[in-house]
């Protein structure tokens, strides 16, 4: 009995002490590197989320911009827009000038030839008597003190317009503010790049049909000799003489048809090829 007794307990204490032995282990470093998966997987699906709704809540913040029959120039109500009545169809010379009554001008008369403004930068300032044309076709026009906008505030006005059709961006030495949309008889000074009135300028007037006089026209450049856009006619800084053409269009041509690329200039007043370009 006694030996019996001596033998089991030290059956007792063999298993005891294999009791003892620790077991395989967690494999905790699995569960750390899927868990560091799905906080990663979370993060990115989240992110793009937030993304998507951001893109949809401004869109839907920029319906309200949109123009329509019972809402025709939806502008109007942005702060800050100057809204002025000016004739269309008055030309000038490639070499005469006109002392526009606005810095810059958003109206008036103009060069015969538009400036291209098929969603283009232009790196210099561009004569405004161009310029002013493309408003006539319906163009936004975007212009900046390029001693006030650099960097990534210029970036960003770049992504308003680059690929855009009917959108033009360019330098404007002397600017009383860093930044001034145009539109045909429209603008809006701000002075940053980021302030949202810029995109709701745009919404509700580029190509806004009810505001612009030449529904339909091209925004293509005419080319060499007439509009080049790799090397379109300077900006000139100076005040404009007595010669210029006044905003009443003394000196300017009435000229309600216009050339297309290939075609006769605009002052001899020939017919012009309009076409319908759906913005991007």
């Amino acid at each position: 009995m006694a030996g019996g007794k001596k033998k089991g307990g030290a059956k007792s204490a063999v298993a005891a002490a294999r009791g003892a032995v620790p077991g395989k282990g967690k494999p905790w470093g699995m569960i750390i590197a899927v868990l560091v998966v799905l906080v990663l997987a979370v993060s990115v699906f989240g992110y793009a989320f937030i993304q998507i709704s951001d893109k949809n809540a401004a869109q839907a913040a920029l319906a309200q911009w949109q123009p329509s029959d019972t809402n025709k120039d939806p502008s109007t109500k942005i702060q800050g827009v100057v809204v002025k009545d000016y004739k269309s169809g008055q030309h000038v010379q490639p070499t005469q000038r006109v002392a526009y009554d606005q810095s810059p001008p958003f109206g008036g008369p103009h060069d015969g030839f538009w400036a291209d403004c098929d969603g283009i930068v232009y790196p210099n300032a561009v004569r405004s008597e161009n310029m002013v044309h493309a408003l006539e076709h319906g163009t936004v026009w975007i212009a900046y003190n390029p001693d006030k906008v650099k960097g990534a505030d210029l970036d960003k006005l770049k992504l308003k317009v680059q690929g855009k059709q009917f959108m033009m961006l360019s330098p404007y030495p002397g600017l009383d503010k860093p930044i001034s949309l145009q539109s045909w008889g429209h603008q809006l000074k701000v002075d940053n790049a980021g302030d949202e009135r810029i995109d709701e300028f745009i919404s509700a007037l580029r190509t806004n049909q009810y505001e612009y006089p030449e529904v339909g026209a091209s925004c293509d450049a005419l080319g060499p000799g007439q509009f080049d856009p790799n090397n379109p006619p300077p900006f000139d800084p100076s005040k404009p003489g007595p010669d210029a053409v006044p905003m009443a269009g003394t000196g300017a041509q009435d000229a309600t048809n216009e050339q297309q690329p290939g075609g006769t200039p605009p002052s001899t007043g020939t017919s012009a090829t309009t076409s319908p370009s759906n913005p991007k």
